[in-house]
C-alpha cells in the first residue's frame, strides 16, 4: 500500500479537505482525514475531450511521455488521420501503440473516411465497418461527424453509423462549423452531443441549448479558448476543454490541458468548476474508466503545487507515478513496425502550369490561428500563358497531389501564407492526407512535392538547394523518433518557413487544413477547388 498526502480535491463533491490517499493495486483503497499534511493539492488528473495525437507527429506512446509530465491521464482520441490513410489497420495501429505507454488512450470509430467522397483518401470505412469497429471493447465513441450535410439531408451511410453508435450507448461526437437555425436542429436530432468547432459565445449557446457538450478547443492552429471561456459563468458543467491538434514543439513548450486550467483560473473562474471540465465531465460524458479521486477507483490523479499555478509535480496513473518533476517516469517505446501507404509519382513542374480561363481568380484567404478560410477574388497574374504565383500581393500556387494513385495535381491559389521564395510541403494535410504544397514558382513547388515523394511522407521547407525536412515514415504522419528530437527538427523546418517569409504562428499547421474540404469557405482537394458552404467543386477562374 503507498500513501500520499496533501489538499485533496474533491470534484464530485466540490469539497477540498486535509487528508491521505492510500492506494493499492492500481486502486484507491482509501481517503483518510489528517490535520497535518504537505503543502500540496491532489486533483483528478487531466483529461483532453478531443484530440488527435497524430498532429502531436508522436506515436501515441511517445505522446504520452510529453504530456504525463503535465498531468494528463487520458486522451478522447479520434484517430481518423491513420484511418484515412491505412483504413482499419491504422487504427488498430494506432490502439496497440497506445498500449504500450501507461497513459489511458479512449479510441473512437472514425466517422468520416474519407471526410467527404469529394476526395481521394487510402482506405474507405463504409457503415458495416464503422459498425465493426463500434462492436469493439477498445472503440469508445463515434468520432466526430464531419459529414454535417449528410446528417442533415439524412444520408443512408451516415445515418447507419449513428444509428450503430446510438444502438450500442457510445457517444457521438460533432463537428458543426457555423451550422445554424433548422440545420442546426436536424444535426443535434441525429445524436450529435458534442461539438468543438464554435467560434462565438452565440454558436456555442445554440448547441447547448440543444444537449449539446461544447468542447473548447486550443490547439496550435485553432484557438478559441479566449473568446469561448465566458461560457463558464452560465454552462460550467457544459464545456470541456480540448487541443484536437497539438503540434510537438507546442506541447513541449507551452504545456497541455494544465495550461487552459491555468489560464482560466487567472480569469477569475472558480478553480473547482476548471477541474471539473478538465476531469469529471469528459470522464462522465465518454463513460471512461478514469479516476476521480474516489474509494474504488483507479489511483489516477495529479499533484500540483497550488489550484492557481497549477505546476504539476508528479502524475499517477494507476497508482503507478508515471512523472516527477518534469520528467517521465518510464523509458520510451521503440517500434519495430512501421506503417504507411504511399505511391505517388514524381512531377514536373509544366503540370502545375494554370492556363486562364478568366478575369478573375477566386483565392483561399486564410486567417492566422483559424481553420475557416474566406473566398476572396484577384486579379490573375499571367506569365507565358500560366497563372503564376504573385509575391506582390501575397496569392501564391497552392496544389494538392494525390499521394495514394496516379492522377493530376489540383491547382488553387491562397493569400496570407506570406512566402517571398521557395515552397513549403506536406503530406500531413488534413483529413485524406495527400501531398500538400504552396510555393513561390512552379519550379520550387516540383521540388517540394517530389522531395516529399522520395522522403515517403514529412514536412520540409526548401529554398533552391537548401532544404530543411522532417521525416514522417508512419503513415506520412508521425515519426518514429524521440518526442524531443522530433520537436526540434519541426522547429527548424518551421522556422525556415518563415525565414522564407510566411508570418503565420504555425505555417504547416495552417496549410495542413487547406485541404480540409468540411470546414468553409473556400479549400482545395485533390480534385479540385471545393466550396464548403455548398459542397460543390467551384471553377477557379471566371
Amino acid at each position: 500500500m503507498e500513501k500520499i498526502s496533501g489538499n485533496i480535491v474533491d470534484v464530485i463533491t466540490r469539497t477540498i479537505t486535509k487528508g491521505n490517499v492510500l492506494f493499492e493495486n492500481g486502486k484507491i483503497i482509501a481517503i483518510e482525514p489528517a490535520e497535518s499534511v504537505e503543502n500540496q493539492y491532489i486533483t483528478p488528473g487531466f483529461v483532453d475531450a478531443h484530440i488527435h495525437i497524430e498532429s502531436s507527429m508522436m506515436l501515441p506512446s511517445e505522446f504520452a511521455r510529453y504530456s504525463v509530465v503535465h498531468g494528463t491521464v487520458a486522451c478522447v482520441c479520434d484517430p481518423h488521420e491513420m484511418a484515412n490513410v491505412c483504413g482499419i489497420d491504422g487504427v488498430d495501429y494506432m490502439i496497440e501503440n497506445g498500449k504500450q505507454s501507461p497513459m489511458k488512450f479512449y479510441f473512437g470509430a472514425p466517422s468520416c473516411v474519407p471526410s467527404t467522397h469529394y476526395e481521394t483518401s487510402g482506405a474507405v470505412l463504409d457503415a458495416d465497418a464503422v459498425e465493426k469497429l463500434l462492436l469493439r471493447d477498445d472503440i469508445h465513441f463515434l468520432a466526430e461527424m464531419m459529414n454535417f450535410p449528410g446528417v442533415i439531408h439524412k444520408n443512408k451511410q451516415v445515418h447507419a453509423k449513428l444509428d450503430a453508435a446510438k444502438r450500442l450507448g457510445k457517444p457521438i461526437d460533432g463537428h458543426a462549423p457555423e451550422i445554424s437555425g433548422d440545420d442546426l436542429v436536424a444535426y443535434a436530432a441525429g445524436g450529435i452531443t458534442t461539438d468543438h468547432e464554435c467560434m462565438t459565445i452565440a454558436e456555442a449557446e445554440a448547441k447547448i441549448a440543444l444537449g449539446m457538450t461544447v468542447q473548447i478547443r486550443e490547439g496550435s492552429a485553432a484557438k478559441n479558448f479566449d473568446d469561448l471561456l465566458p461560457l463558464l459563468d452560465k454552462y460550467p458543467d457544459k464545456i470541456m476543454f480540448c487541443s484536437d491538434d497539438k503540434h510537438p514543439d507546442d506541447l513541449l513548450k507551452n504545456g497541455h490541458i494544465d495550461t487552459l486550467a491555468r489560464r482560466a483560473v487567472a480569469k477569475g473562474y472558480n478553480p473547482i468548476d476548471v477541474l471539473r471540465i478538465c476531469s469529471l465531465t469528459p470522464i462522465k460524458h465518454y463513460k471512461l474508466d478514469v479516476g476521480l479521486l474516489q474509494v474504488g477507483d483507479d489511483a489516477d490523479f495529479v499533484v500540483v503545487n497550488n489550484l492557481t499555478d497549477f505546476t504539476v509535480t508528479s502524475t499517477y496513473i494507476r497508482g503507478e507515478k508515471v512523472s516527477e518533476n518534469g520528467l517521465p517516469c518510464y523509458p520510451r517505446f521503440v517500434p519495430t513496425d512501421l506503417i504507411n501507404q504511399f505511391n505517388a509519382e514524381k512531377i514536373q513542374p509544366q503540370q502545375l502550369q494554370v492556363i486562364p480561363t478568366g478575369d478573375i481568380l477566386k483565392v483561399i484567404h486564410v486567417d492566422d490561428g483559424q481553420l475557416f478560410t474566406h473566398e476572396i477574388h484577384c486579379a490573375p497574374k499571367i506569365e507565358k500563358n500560366n497563372v503564376v504565383s504573385d509575391l506582390e500581393n501575397d496569392v501564391l500556387k497552392l496544389v494538392v497531389y494525390n499521394r495514394y494513385q496516379p492522377s493530376k495535381p489540383a491547382i488553387g491559389f491562397i493569400k496570407n501564407i506570406g512566402l517571398k521564395r521557395g515552397a513549403m510541403a506536406s503530406t500531413v494535410a488534413h483529413d485524406s492526407h495527400n501531398i500538400v504544397a504552396v510555393g513561390t514558382s512552379d519550379v520550387e513547388i516540383a521540388s517540394a512535392i517530389n522531395q516529399i515523394i522520395d522522403s515517403r511522407g514529412g514536412i520540409l521547407a526548401c529554398d533552391g538547394d537548401k532544404t530543411c525536412l522532417l521525416s514522417l515514415p508512419v503513415g506520412g504522419l508521425l515519426s518514429d523518433a524521440e518526442g524531443s528530437v522530433i520537436a526540434t527538427r519541426y522547429e527548424e523546418v518551421d522556422a525556415m518557413a518563415k525565414e522564407l517569409g510566411s508570418t503565420l504562428r504555425a505555417p504547416f499547421m495552417t496549410v495542413a487544413f487547406m485541404s480540409l474540404l468540411v470546414i468553409p469557405e473556400l479549400k482545395l482537394g485533390d480534385k479540385g477547388l471545393f466550396d464548403g458552404r455548398t459542397f460543390k467543386f467551384v471553377d477557379l477562374m471566371e
